[in-house]
């Protein structure tokens, strides 16, 4: 929602009968201004039937990425060009599928977008999906394409090494496909999407639904560039240190110049700008508040690092969704990265508010 929608939305929250006009008054903006705002909350189901019955389940859609993530993690030191010893597991993934069953499980109404095959591995990715809670009714099934599959190498710390990704069945997701749900979208109360979307796909989500917040996860160097031409339309850009600085070209290894970086962004329209700098913290800022947001609490046992920032990603969605500042926001980001390292699969099952308050009580007091 815009700002001016969040007052609307708080008067009406206040008092179920006012009226337009006494909205314009307080808010000093004409009556037909209001009945805008009024519509276009309607519009997005924040509001319903007459009398402003209010709609207090918000929905968010996610579109982008959905693979399996096959993972391979050595049981002692991981020796190169040679077979370890180890465990190998299978498990959804994708940026995007990660974010939307993160949600999910934080108790939002999350619905996807993605296309998959109607291989086993699509099946599997359906099944699952609606068992964490995922709305799956817009996934793309696709019988001429093989659904996805990422492969990835964890070091003996249980941090990424390297990873292979197969994922050409995106670029199905082409504009005229996304048309298809123009009114779903319309009505969403965020939209998120990674950079694995193709840019005619990002340019068409950015261009088209200006109402909504979007939330762009540039989910690797190689792909964060996509959004580099839609920055402008961008209200929260995620990315890591290294994708930030692939995007605006210029190194970021001092706070200073993560600051510089964060302000880069902002001249080109992000309105909230995420740099996740690993075991560092993350900075962030926002209309001018700006701040290195550490990782306070180790707490947990790190047994695979690949899910944290898709977790991360989904704990900042949430808070935003419940109206908290941009600092708390991050804080129970932190805090959700931490509950999905804790667990091997790449989504932690249990994965919820308050295992992630938890940690975000016993690791911030202030």
């Amino acid at each position: 929602m815009t700002s001016r929608e969040q007052q609307v939305l708080a008067l009406i929250r206040n008092d179920a009968l006012i009226s337009q006009e006494e909205i314009a008054a307080k808010m000093r903006i004409s009556r037909s201004a209001v009945a805008g705002h009024v519509m276009r909350l309607v519009a997005k189901g924040v509001i319903k039937g007459r009398g402003y019955v209010i709609s207090d389940k918000p929905f968010s859609v996610v579109v982008g990425g959905a693979n399996m993530d096959i993972c391979g993690a050595p049981s002692s030191n991981l020796r190169l060009q040679d077979s370890n010893p180890g465990k190998v597991t299978s498990s959804p993934g994708g940026v995007a599928r990660n974010i939307a069953e993160n949600l999910a499980r934080l108790g939002i109404d999350c619905r996807l977008i993605a296309a998959i095959g109607t291989d086993h591995h699509g099946d599997l990715l359906v099944k699952q999906g609606e068992a964490a809670g995922i709305d799956m009714r817009y996934v793309l099934r696709l019988e001429t394409e093989q659904t996805s599959t990422y492969v990835s190498i964890l070091d003996d710390a249980g941090d990424m090494l390297v990873g292979v990704n197969d994922m050409g069945i995106v670029d199905r997701l082409k504009p005229e496909t996304l048309q298809l749900h123009e009114q779903m979208l319309r009505q969403a109360s965020i939209i998120v999407a990674d950079t694995n979307l193709c840019e005619e796909a990002l340019d068409y989500l950015s261009g088209t639904f200006i109402e909504q917040p979007l939330f762009v996860d540039t989910v690797s160097v190689a792909k964060s560039v996509r959004i580099k031409p839609f920055l402008n339309s961008v209200h929260t850009l995620k990315a890591s240190r290294i994708e930030a600085e692939a995007l605006c070209g210029f190194p970021a290894k001092t706070n200073k110049q993560i600051a510089n970086l964060a302000n880069w962004f902002h001249d080109r329209g992000v309105s909230r700008v995420l740099i996740t700098l690993g075991p560092d913290g993350v900075y962030y800022s926002d209309s001018g508040d700006q701040d290195l947001q550490s990782v306070r609490s180790r707490n947990v046992t790190i047994e695979n690092a690949n899910g944290a920032g898709d977790a991360f990603a989904a704990g900042a969605i949430y808070a935003w969704l419940n109206d908290r500042t941009t600092r708390y926001s991050v804080r129970f980001a932190i805090s959700a990265a931490e509950v999905a390292m804790s667990h091997r699969a790449t989504i932690n099952p249990a994965m919820s508010t308050s295992a992630v308050k938890r940690i975000m009580d016993a690791s911030y007091s202030d």
